[in-house]
């Protein structure tokens, strides 16, 4: 039976650590104490230098429990707005960065039956602390995945490639020949989103800002299996009727940008459509023409990942069988983990720095 919900919280962690460092073994006892490496904050602030690296001593082991070695973790802008104090989510200081990663089962307690040492396993819920070198956790705070696909797929998997699945699966029906309209198209989302549909015979058309590599973008997108990419300023310009006339028009649209660059995928829909938003990187209101909402009867929906894991967390087989199925387009191929700078984990300032700046590769820290 699963125990209650959010009880692996930053609090809790760092506090039997910090229990766990006082206590001295009854003699005899065989139970051993282990230490670890983590980045750790106590105040939030927009200076990394917030982030320390310590040691940290590791709670014993649980009869429920498993101690993970963390293989990669990456820096993720949710968690550097964790850092700034900006997320929704906020943890109880002192509190250890990162919210995903991957590591590999070292040991596990005697009534552990899910996961044995030598299997890699990812968190399922934010605010694990994923910047450290080990994690003494419960079992069910886990999902297996499988040691044949990439390291930094398996790093990178929980979030984002999970989040462009649910989109594709939860909001509308899409058959094959179907058509979904995105803008942010070259994040990592937005590039799960293109790998999913084309492995469902969906059609994407993927906005994306004008920039010097414009040409170089367009060609990585469409080698991944986009139908069309588009600027903001070419679809504002001409309107989508003008530029695309073989494909339906969308059904269903994905918004992680807001302002202007939403309104455009709005505006682009068919009658009867979905809007669903999970992101707001411009910082602005999303534009709602109310002749959209009046005679084209658009729903508007939004979406947060971690927020469908925790609705879903009493049951474990369906948290499991979502992150089985893109591990499976991982390795068919179907799906290409996001192009990545692999930092050492000493390092982290370099990946910390890198993450706020525009048009960056995901960078991933290596323990």
């Amino acid at each position: 039976m699963r125990r209650p919900l959010f009880r692996l919280t930053q609090e809790r962690v760092l506090s039997l650590w910090q229990r766990e460092s006082r206590t001295t073994l009854a003699p005899g006892s065989l139970r051993q104490l282990h230490s670890c490496s983590a980045l750790v904050y106590r105040k939030h602030g927009h200076q990394y230098d917030t982030v320390r690296m310590e040691q940290m001593s590791l709670p014993a082991l649980g009869q429920h429990s498993v101690r993970l070695r963390m293989l990669a973790a990456p820096v993720n802008p949710a968690d550097i707005n964790m850092l700034q104090g900006t997320y929704p989510i906020l943890p109880v200081f002192p509190a250890v960065g990162g919210n995903e990663g991957v590591g590999e089962v070292v040991e596990v307690g005697r009534k552990v039956t899910s996961l044995r040492p030598g299997d890699w396993a990812i968190p399922w819920d934010a605010g694990f602390g994923t910047w450290r070198t080990e994690a003494v956790c419960e079992a069910d705070d886990l999902l297996q995945v499988p040691k044949d696909i990439p390291l930094l797929g398996a790093a990178t998997i929980g979030v984002n490639p999970c989040t462009a699945y649910r989109m594709l699966q939860d909001f509308v029906t899409l058959k094959p020949g179907a058509t979904v309209i995105q803008n942010g198209s070259n994040s990592a989302v937005g590039q799960a989103v293109i790998q999913i549909a084309a492995a469902l015979g969906v059609k994407t058309i993927n906005i994306i800002r004008d920039r010097p590599n414009r040409q170089e973008l367009e060609e990585e997108l469409k080698s991944m299996g986009a139908d069309f990419v588009i600027t903001e300023e070419d679809l504002q310009c001409l309107g989508l009727d003008n530029v695309i006339q073989e494909l339906p028009k969308p059904i269903l649209g994905l918004n992680c940008v807001g302002g202007r660059s939403g309104g455009l995928v709005l505006s682009s829909l068919c009658d009867g459509a979905t809007l669903v938003t999970y992101g707001g990187m411009a910082k602005k209101p999303l534009q709602i023409p109310a002749k959209s909402l009046i005679f084209k009867n658009i729903t508007l929906q939004g979406f947060w990942m971690t927020q469908w894991k925790r609705n879903n967390s009493k049951d474990v087989t369906q948290l499991q069988a979502m992150v089985t199925s893109v591990c499976d387009l991982v390795k068919s191929g179907q799906l290409q983990p996001p192009h990545c700078v692999q930092v050492p984990f000493h390092h982290y300032s370099q990946a910390l720095q890198a993450t706020v700046q525009a048009h960056q590769r995901k960078y991933v820290l290596l323990m």
